[in-house]
């Protein structure tokens, strides 16, 4: 007897919900047929008024939409990445073709022009069945649909659910997710009556097209895939403007269910699945529709006849989310750092939030200032000879340009293939050897020489001139030996070694800069503040790329002893070619939202950091490195003035070469990304590790001169060439040391480099073979 006192509780409660659900219904068939009564002259009816105490106003919050990076290439515009949690692109009503839109109303919701937001035929009937405990029944208007959409697509948008989590912290995301869908989606009578009240007040806030382009443009056709441009082109590759029948048919049928009738799925990868009989499934809703479509008289027997013998034929044309999709231009790190940019700079947004909200749902078309022809020329120049990795050695190396006076970098590349996924692949990383750690997680590498070119602007903003003589032969310093006014040193004993143990004597400025003889430096900054050194270099950008990393100003700083980006060394460049005003780097020329309207982007910020005249000096001594000194090897020698400066760490560990003419900078840099493993030890095609840069740089080098032709530079006060020697030619004790021979060229006393972000996918660095050596 058991059995049947809970039948019988079962009859009474469905019989209650019954009565319950029709007293709703009731109210709700006045609504919906007369929508302002219901507003007013149902106020003294006590469930009325309950109904019309519910919110009315429902706010349209912006979709995410598709964002695509733009970039440079043969002088038109390529999409180079597309960015999307949801993968949407909104479309007018012009853009949804009149067959598809009567498609979905007659299978949907044939009265969405007559009735008041509200289907009550379907809506009675769903609320009885519902509220009596049987299978959950649809029958909502397009108006509800919309309603419904934009309330999930709320908890989409405010209780997103990070996978990477904690599990505490996932789990507690999971379950915010799921209360907020179930109130907006959930079989609930009460959910179900505010929705209907929602849709009441919709359709008397917005017209009945602008209602049909929004469901249109929030529905979900089938994992990441929403709204019907999106749907058309993911599912048969075209716009939605150019839809036929039969294929808006088949779309209709897909939201009727869309993880069960997506036509997305091989056979052969998913057995079992709706493709398995060629989309049978699919193609009976299919015929539905399409004979909803005949019945309502919006297409013709003939028509009819011909669409249901049309078998469905996909064209699936994924859309890859971010910058792995660059990866086919070689500018998936280029990629990123505009991402971040977007996500850092106030011009997006006043908070991270903002930002990100921006970019999630401005549908955003970001032109960017890569060229992708010259992107090609870099990236081919340096796979040529650096490999994405090596047995012996944690390989690294990059090569970015910029133009002086705009900022605008133009090229961004380096040796291993971008890869930002959870997976790690062999040969690939995420971290970006170009940029600052806040831009792509590097933490920078030691200059070497290429710092002095900042040792020149303090040494002629101090009167001296590039002719005057310099001893080169003194090697041990104490560091009491430095002028330092804003710091103290202390007095520990420094040598200082050079390449060749030829390089004494007694040199001018020219000379030892062209030759990047270290001693010659280390004796000129005797004669200096180290103080106005490093503030020299700081007023022209330079600044470590990690911020846990801090500035070391002390005598080996010189010689390069800070982790410093190579877009920060060709920025301060830059500032040097440009006369002395340096420039911010820009990655972003314009970006448009999805109105088409032009938003405000991140302008470069120029501050003349050195005078024209001591700028026009240091152009003219680094010069020469290109013409007689170090780096002649990287000369292409097409009539173009380059300035520039090479750079090698201790034990050759890291590798550098910047340049510029008058119109673009490049800076390049090969080495460890982590360990201590010599360069000149290694051969990369037959070229030494210390000299392979030269052989890297000389193409890219000429392929800038021909997309910027420079200009000459102008020339120094005569005051400034000089002549004549300096003081401080001996050591402090009066006396001269034997020089003693270096490990490289370019190099100092320099403490142990700060560890970089490494690939757990390399292989241990292992002993290096022996390779030739030689680099200047």
């Amino acid at each position: 007897m058991r059995g049947s006192s809970a039948s019988g509780a079962g009859m009474l409660g469905a019989w209650l919900a019954f009565i319950g659900g029709c007293v709703v219904a009731a109210i709700l068939v006045v609504a919906g047929v007369a929508p302002s009564i219901a507003m007013t002259s149902l106020g003294a009816d006590t469930g009325a008024a309950a109904f019309n105490n519910l919110p009315s106003y429902l706010k349209i919050q912006p979709l995410d939409q598709t964002t695509t990076f733009y970039a440079t290439q043969a002088g038109q515009q390529v999409p180079i990445a597309t960015f999307y949690d949801q993968n949407r692109v909104d479309v007018t009503a012009a853009q949804i073709p009149s067959v598809l839109t009567d498609a979905l109303l007659a299978t949907e919701d044939p009265n969405f022009y007559q009735e008041g937001g509200i289907n009550v035929t379907g809506t009675v009937r769903a609320l009885v069945s519902n509220s009596a405990g049987g299978d959950t029944q649809g029958g909502s208007s397009i108006t509800q649909q919309y309603v419904k959409n934009v309330l999930v697509q709320r908890c989409e948008t405010t209780m997103r659910v990070d996978p990477t989590a904690a599990k505490k912290v996932y789990e507690a995301q999971q379950a915010a997710y799921q209360k907020c869908y179930d109130d907006a989606a959930g079989p609930t009578v009460a959910r179900k009556v505010q929705e209907l009240r929602y849709a009441i007040g919709l359709d008397k806030s917005y017209s009945k097209q602008q209602i049909l382009v929004g469901y249109l443009n929030i529905v979900g056709f089938g994992g990441q895939v929403y709204g019907i441009q999106a749907a058309a082109h993911y599912y048969f590759g075209v716009d939605s403007d150019k839809l036929t029948l039969d294929q808006s048919a088949t779309l209709v049928a897909i939201l009727n269910n869309p993880a069960n009738l997506r036509i997305d799925q091989s056979a052969a990868a998913n057995p079992g699945s709706n493709a398995d009989n060629k989309y049978k499934a699919t193609v009976d809703r299919r015929n539905y529709v399409l004979q909803r479509m005949l019945t309502t008289k919006k297409i013709t027997r003939a028509q009819y006849t011909a669409a249901i013998a049309t078998p469905i034929a996909p064209t699936i044309t994924p859309v890859t989310s971010g910058c792995q999709s660059a990866s086919q231009y070689d500018a998936g790190f280029f990629c990123d750092y505009v991402q971040d940019v977007i996500l850092s700079d106030p011009t997006f947004g006043a908070t991270a939030d903002d930002r990100s909200a921006f970019f999630r749902t401005g549908g955003l078309k970001v032109y960017t200032t890569l060229d992708l022809d010259l992107q090609n020329t870099a990236q081919t120049a340096l796979s040529k000879y650096i490999p994405a990795t090596s047995s012996r050695l944690d390989l690294g190396a990059a090569d970015v340009s910029m133009q002086p006076g705009s900022g605008r970098i133009v090229d961004m590349v380096q040796n291993r293939a971008f890869n930002d996924s959870a997976t790690p692949v062999p040969g690939a990383t995420a971290v970006n050897y170009s940029t600052d750690y806040a831009y792509g997680g590097s933490g920078g590498f030691q200059t070497g020489s290429s710092f002095k070119a900042f040792d020149l602007i303090a040494w002629l903003q101090a009167g001296h001139t590039l002719n005057e003589t310099v001893n080169a032969s003194q090697h041990f310093y104490n560091y009491a030996d430095f002028p330092a006014s804003c710091t103290s040193l202390g007095g520990k004993p420094w040598n200082v070694t050079n390449d060749e143990s030829n390089e004494s004597g007694t040199m001018s400025v020219l000379k030892a800069t062209a030759d990047s003889v270290n001693t010659a430096f280390a004796n000129m900054a005797t004669q200096l503040d180290l103080c106005n050194i490093s503030d020299a270099a700081k007023s022209l950008g330079l600044h470590t790329a990690s911020p846990s990393e801090a500035w070391q100003l002390l005598p080996s700083m010189i010689l390069g002893v800070n982790t410093i980006s190579p877009l920060t060394m060709a920025t301060a460049y830059a500032g040097i070619a440009n006369g002395g005003k340096v420039c911010t780097p820009v990655a972003i020329d314009r970006v448009v939202t999805a109105d088409g309207k032009d938003h405000t982007v991140p302008a470069s910020t120029c501050t003349q950091a050195i005078t024209p005249q001591i700028a026009a000096g240091v152009n003219y001594a680094l010069q020469r490195v290109l013409t007689n000194g170090t780096a002649t090897s990287a000369n292409p020698n097409d009539g173009t003035q380059i300035m520039g400066k090479t750079g090698t760490t201790d034990g050759s560990e890291q590798n550098w070469l910047v340049t510029s003419s008058t119109t673009i900078t490049n800076a390049l840099w090969v080495g460890n990304v982590s360990g201590h493993v010599s360069l000149r030890a290694q051969s990369f095609l037959g070229v030494g590790g210390g000299n392979v840069k030269f052989s890297i740089a000389k193409p890219i080098l000429k392929a800038l001169d021909t997309a910027f032709p420079g200009a000459t530079f102008a020339a120094p006060p005569a005051s400034m060439l000089g002549g004549g020697s300096s003081s401080g030619s001996s050591g402090p004790d009066g006396s001269t040391s034997t020089p003693s021979p270096g490990a490289g060229n370019d190099h100092g006393d320099r403490p142990t480099p700060a560890p970089q972000p490494t690939d757990p996918a390399l292989p241990p660095i292992a002993t290096p073979g022996p390779g030739p050596g030689g680099d200047h």
